[in-house]
């Protein structure tokens, strides 16, 4: 009995020693895609609200030229950028408070959908002055956004063609 007992120690012994050596050959993979992940490119906060800003200027030109279906694709845009923050940014404080803008967003798919040009003006305001809102909140109020005065897309048709 006492010998049975020695061997089944000695048995797992030796078969823990392979066990371990797998181990040490799984951690020291893990710990190098650890390495590889963080070296991993994430688009930047600034990055993503330059997006924004440019989603948002298009946005624009669309709805006063009454080009609904851009309209609404430039909505779809704000909302995946917006994801990408969420996504990418999601330790950042301003992140927090980006559903800030997505009552504005409702209401402006609802007039896109109608096709209703003072309501869409109207709610694009309201866009704006929550964007302005969060960047108050978040000690950004120098960034001041407004509804756009020219074009700067100049390779783009905003007007439906007939």
């Amino acid at each position: 009995m006492k010998y049975l007992t020695i061997l089944m120690v000695i048995t797992v012994f030796f078969s823990c020693k392979p066990q371990d050596s797998n181990c040490n050959t799984l951690q020291k993979q893990i710990d190098s895609l650890k390495i590889e992940l963080a070296q991993v490119y994430k688009p930047g906060f600034g990055f993503l609200m330059t997006n924004i800003q440019a989603h948002h200027a298009k946005l624009w030109f669309a709805g006063i030229h009454k080009n609904w279906k851009l309209a609404q694709f430039e909505i779809k845009e704000i909302k995946e950028v917006a994801d990408e923050i969420q996504e990418y940014q999601k330790q950042r404080e301003e992140t927090k408070l980006m559903s800030m803008i997505e009552p504005a967003l409702v209401d402006l798919e609802r007039d896109i959908g109608q096709k209703n040009i003072q309501l869409f003006k109207k709610d694009y305001e309201q866009l704006t002055i929550a964007c302005n809102d969060c960047h108050k909140l978040t000690d950004f109020e120098y960034n001041i956004v407004k509804i756009p005065e020219t074009l700067e897309f100049s390779n783009q048709e905003f007007k439906v063609s007939d």
